[in-house]
């Protein structure tokens, strides 16, 4: 009886030096901490009772009142794919587009894109030889895609004739020369002010 006593005076003691360490700390009594916590409890019933989409709304207006939803990137603008069919492959052409890739992806959407700049690749070209080359090498690519065994998007290029392809080439390459201003005729010198120019 007498070890219970003074037990139990120790642990009232414990007690009263738990509580004004606490007091200390945060400036609160026992009773007010105990009144806090009830409070906050309290609060954590009545959020588990709400719905989650009055929750989501609740959120949303506040998010709203904060300004976290101005200055969005497509504010006023239609947002970029909305309304257009269903592609299987919106996702591939996206990466390439957003990452600026190339040489990588489906054999497909390459030879599309390959395809839409050709004429300007050939354009480039200086003997009709490089011409026929590089279109030889086009058509032979795009039908061992069509041969395919891995899978992917269905190869919907098609292949250039050659022929018409060079007709083509030379008619733009005439085009291109009648555009040009003839170059302007070099005016020749006398051979004494080319010596007082240095020689040139």
């Amino acid at each position: 009886m007498h070890s219970e006593g003074a037990g139990g005076a120790f642990r009232r003691r414990l007690e009263r030096a738990v509580e004004l360490r606490a007091v200390r700390a945060t400036g609160m009594t026992a009773q007010e901490e105990a009144e806090l916590a009830a409070a906050e409890e309290k609060e954590k019933e009545k959020r588990r009772k709400v719905d989650d989409a009055k929750r989501a709304e609740y959120l949303i207006r506040d998010a709203m009142a904060q300004g976290k939803f101005d200055n969005l990137k497509y504010a006023g603008k239609p947002i970029p794919g909305l309304g257009e069919n269903y592609d299987p492959d919106w996702w591939v052409k996206g990466l390439i587009q957003r990452e600026n890739l190339t040489g990588m992806g489906p054999k497909a959407i390459l030879l599309r894109t390959e395809d839409a700049e050709l004429d300007a690749r050939l354009d480039a070209q200086y003997s009709e030889k490089q011409v026929r080359d590089i279109l030889q090498d086009f058509n032979k690519r795009v039908i061992d895609a069509r041969r395919q065994l891995q899978g992917g998007p269905p190869v919907i290029t098609k292949t250039r004739d050659v022929d018409a392809e060079v007709q083509r080439w030379r008619e733009r390459r005439a085009a291109r020369a009648a555009a040009e201003p003839p170059p302007e005729p070099e005016v020749k010198r006398s051979w004494w002010r080319r010596i007082r120019d240095g020689g040139t």
